[in-house]
């Protein structure tokens, strides 16, 4: 498992990942060309893989979301040190948090 802030990356077999989890269309890159697995709301920093790649997400606000790496890859953030990928497939968890009378995503 690896961990950068507020994002949980768990490593799984391809067979985790359901055929409900759709690509994303033109993958959720940056203008720097950096695959986004979370953007901050409030600072405008990303947790974001360097190199190819692939996510998959389930429809919904707090759908779950796959990465695949094909030949591995590096997860960067501009507060953050970055964390080496083998190549394969994982989980990708964003950190919840619970305000009177709601759970949301946590905002960076």
């Amino acid at each position: 498992m690896y961990r950068q802030g507020d994002v949980l990356i768990v490593p799984v077999e391809e067979a985790a990942v359901p055929p409900s989890a759709a690509a994303l269309p033109g993958q959720p890159r940056d203008a720097r060309g950096r695959l986004v697995l979370a953007l901050g709301e409030v600072t405008g920093h990303a947790h974001a893989v360097l190199g190819p790649g692939e996510l998959r997400r389930e429809s919904g606000q707090f759908g779950r979301a796959w990465l695949h790496l094909p030949q591995g890859g590096r997860v960067v953030h501009e507060e953050h040190a970055a964390i080496g990928l083998p190549r394969g497939w994982y989980r990708v968890v964003r950190q919840r948090e619970y305000v009177p009378g709601a759970v949301r995503v946590v905002a960076d």
